[in-house]
Formats: structure tokens, C-alpha cells, sequence
């Protein structure tokens, strides 16, 4: 799924300009990771990218038409086609792990089979051989509130994967993991969008990660686009610039080793 900004801005009501004059286009297919300092804008360029906000200025081009243009009906159905992975995912804490996950497909099923797989999981094979690739398998009928906050996370992003959707936007998907659990967890999704032909648009804190597995970089810094291109490409002075003024120096980013056959 290919998208299209241009010149798009959008503030929040009464409030500061959070996006600001925005360019951005990402070809069907690519792998794409957003960083930059906290209250960059990254959670908010997501948010309008999955249809969630509306921008205020400029063009947005989502599958070569203006989704804002379309029916409620028909935007709908194109959300269903969008995979939102959230940094906490908004799990029900009573709810099944097996029925989280199937959740990702009840905007392709009927209101009937959607009701049915509340009451008996319709694909309960389909949803552990999704959840066997985060190492979750064996947590298929455990209760959300059973689970800690990294294996809440790869629930969610096994929600998406099973929901099988064209654009994947991730929000720091691997925020509440370990830094070696983190690099394995981010290497399967993008392993699985580039499988896939996936679009795949990520919002990262952990640059090394970003740097590692993402062949493209975007640096956003106070809603506006500071450098767009190759992560191989990105200088250390680039880096430092774009968190500077944060509490911390910004660290030398040395990419870690990454399995050669999940790596981009």
C-alpha cells in the first residue's frame, strides 16, 4: 500500500502545530523507521497515516486516493486492510490470548462468525502457528492480565500479523522488551512484512534498532521531517543533531549482530 504526503500539517485543538509541512512518500512494499525525541510527532504521523486523524493542511494520498474522500463505509473497509500495532496494546485483561489474536480478522468476517469466535475459537491452529513466531505458542489460552508488558506487546503484533493486513504501522512495538528479546521481536515483523510485500511504517526509540533493520530512516523532530534517506547513509552527527537539547547526549548507535536470514 503506497503512501503520499504533501505539505501536511495537522494541530492538535488549541494547541501547538504538531505536524508541520510535511513531505513523505513510501512505495508500496518498503520498510520504513520513524525516530526522533519524544514529542517529535512520531505517535501522530501514525495515527494520521491509519486514517485515526485528519490533517489539517496539504494532500494525503493513501492506496492513490484521499481515504478522507471515501464513505465512513468504505473508509472502514479500508482500515480493515491498515494493521495497527500499538506501544500498549488495548488488550481486554479477562480476554483469551487465542481471541485477541483472531480479533485481527473481525473486519474481514461477518458479524455472525465474529460472535461465533468469542464463544469458540474458529482457528485456534492458525492463531499458535502465528504466535509460535514470538515464541508465544504455549500462551494461547492464557488470560491477557497473566501476561507482562513484552508479552502483551508481541500479542499485539501477532494480532496483526494474523490479521494479514497491506500497510503495517507500528508504535514503539518493542518498547516494554529486553534488548535482545527487542532485536529478535522487531527482526520477525520485518521479516514477515518483507515475506509479505507489506508496507511496513515503524515509530522507534532504540535507533540502533531502527539503524539495523530498517533500510530506510525518517528523522522527525518538532513535527517536521529533518532527514529521509538510507539508514547506511545517516551520519552520527545527523543523530546527534536531531536529539540534541534531550537529557541525555545522544550515544554512539552501533547497530547489533542480526540473523543475516531475518535482516533486511
Amino acid at each position: 500500500m503506497k503512501l503520499t504526503l504533501s505539505g501536511v500539517g495537522l494541530s492538535h485543538a488549541a494547541g501547538p502545530r504538531v505536524l508541520d509541512a510535511l513531505d513523505l512518500h513510501i512505495e508500496a512494499g518498503e520498510r520504513v523507521a520513524i525516530i526522533g525525541p519524544s514529542g517529535a510527532g512520531k505517535t501522530t504521523l501514525l495515527r494520521l497515516l491509519a486514517t485515526a486523524l485528519q490533517a489539517d493542511c496539504g494532500q494525503f494520498s493513501l492506496h492513490d486516493g484521499d481515504p478522507w474522500r471515501l464513505s465512513a463505509r468504505a473508509r472502514q473497509r479500508l482500515r480493515s486492510r491498515i494493521g495497527l500495532i500499538h506501544q500498549a496494546p488495548p488488550l481486554p485483561p479477562r480476554q483469551r490470548v487465542v481471541t485477541a489474536v483472531a480479533a485481527g480478522r473481525l473486519g474481514q468476517w461477518s458479524l455472525a462468525r465474529s460472535l461465533l469466535n468469542l464463544l469458540y475459537p474458529l482457528d485456534s491452529v492458525g492463531v499458535r502457528d502465528t504466535l509460535a513466531r514470538l515464541d508465544l505458542a504455549d500462551k494461547l489460552f492464557a488470560r491477557c492480565d497473566q501476561l507482562s508488558g513484552g508479552q502483551l506487546q508481541r500479542v499485539g503484533i501477532a494480532r496483526v500479523l494474523y490479521q494479514q493486513p497491506e500497510l503495517i504501522l507500528a508504535d514503539e512495538p518493542v518498547s516494554a522488551m529486553d534488548p535482545r528479546l527487542a532485536d529478535h521481536t522487531l527482526a520477525v515483523l520485518v521479516h514477515e512484512a518483507q515475506a509479505r510485500s507489506v508496507t511496513l511504517v515503524a515509530s522507534l526509540h532504540a535507533v540502533e534498532l531502527a539503524l539495523a533493520h530498517f533500510p530506510r530512516v525518517v528523522g522527525l523532530r518538532e513535527g517536521r521531517i529533518v532527514f529521509d534517506r538510507s539508514a547506511s547513509d545517516i551520519a552520527p552527527d545527523e543523530l546527534a543533531a536531531l536529539y540534541a537539547n534531550e537529557q541525555l547526549d545522544a550515544p554512539q548507535f552501533i547497530p547489533p549482530p542480526v540473523n543475516p536470514l531475518l535482516r533486511c
